[in-house]
């Protein structure tokens, strides 16, 4: 277990208790990482509703509706793709709050304008918009993963 995201998820779940709020994921890149923090909290599920893990283009599509268009035009890694899983993830669950995850972890499928490492994570509360962020990380396939699963919760926490 990894002491700094464990910490992280506890503080993840306190600020949701202390809200009275849940959380749902829409993970791409990071495969389940984010649900599997969370849920090495103790007591977690007081807290956090349900993941996805939506690593094909086609489970974007089916369980987050994200748009096939959306998908062609700009590609599953990429702001507008981010936007649609966060929101997605609310309408299909019934959390408060949601974190999506869609990126390119690595080693290889990066291209010049995508480079292996960057990451777009979206954020959204119920009856507000979403917030999108892209991140260029550093480092192979698990750094990359762990980065995005740090700026994630730290994000969560901080613009909460």
């Amino acid at each position: 277990m990894d002491k700094e995201l464990f910490v992280l998820a506890q503080r993840v779940g306190q600020f949701l208790v202390a809200q009275g709020t849940t959380i749902a994921l829409a993970e791409s890149c990071t495969g389940g990482l984010i649900a599997a923090t969370l849920t090495d909290v103790a007591g977690s599920s007081a807290w956090f509703d349900r993941g996805f893990v939506t690593y094909s283009n086609q489970a974007k599509i089916d369980l987050l509706n994200v748009k096939p268009e959306t998908l062609q035009q700009y590609g599953a890694v990429s702001a507008e793709t981010a936007t649609q899983m966060v929101s997605g993830a609310l309408a299909h669950s019934h959390a408060d709050c949601a974190i999506a995850v869609t990126g390119v972890a690595g080693p290889d499928g990066g291209t010049l304008e995508k480079p292996v490492g960057t990451v777009f994570i979206a954020w959204q509360w119920r009856n507000r918009g979403a917030v999108v962020v892209r991140k260029q990380f550093d480092g192979d396939r698990q750094d990359v993963r762990r980065q995005t699963v740090r700026m994630a919760l730290e994000r969560m926490v901080l613009e909460g």
